[in-house]
Order: structure tokens, then sequence, then C-alpha cells
């Protein structure tokens, strides 16, 4: 099973959204603790991933020697990639 690390500016944007979704949000990300890999995709470009929530978008970096999701951000999906 993968550890599950915040960024604090992840943590600040779940914190801002209604109570509903930012926990849809959270679940859906410990949902993935088990087998990452088939949960979230790698982005076109870059070593980091990216799993869609809805509107939202997670991107994390998979650490597969430490066993890590770092979750780096969270946004909607027409800001998240800028």
């Amino acid at each position: 099973m993968y550890e599950l690390v915040l960024d604090d500016d992840a943590i600040q944007f779940l914190e801002k959204l209604p109570k509903d979704i930012g926990k849809r949000i959270f679940q859906k990300i410990q949902s993935t603790k088990e087998n990452p890999h088939h949960y979230f995709s790698r982005l076109t470009g870059r070593t980091d991933y990216k799993l869609r929530v809805g509107k939202y978008r997670i991107i994390a970096d998979l650490d597969d020697d430490k066993k890590r999701i770092e979750v780096t951000h969270i946004d909607k999906r027409d800001t998240v990639y800028e």
C-alpha cells in the first residue's frame, strides 16, 4: 500500500471547497492507495500524473521505490495545467 502525502496548497484548496466536494475528492485519492497506476494517468511530456474527479484534477508524483503518492496540486480542469 502506498503512503499518501498532500502538499500544503492541495490541502488549502480542499478546505476552500464545499464539504461534500472536498470529501468526495479526498475519498477518491484515498481509494488509489492500493494500486495508484490503475487510477492515475501520466501527463504527456511531464513526469507527474493526473487523476480525474468530475471537473477537478489532482496532480501527483508517484514514487514506486518509496511507495508514496505525493499530491502536489488540485484545481478545476480548466486551470490546473497552467
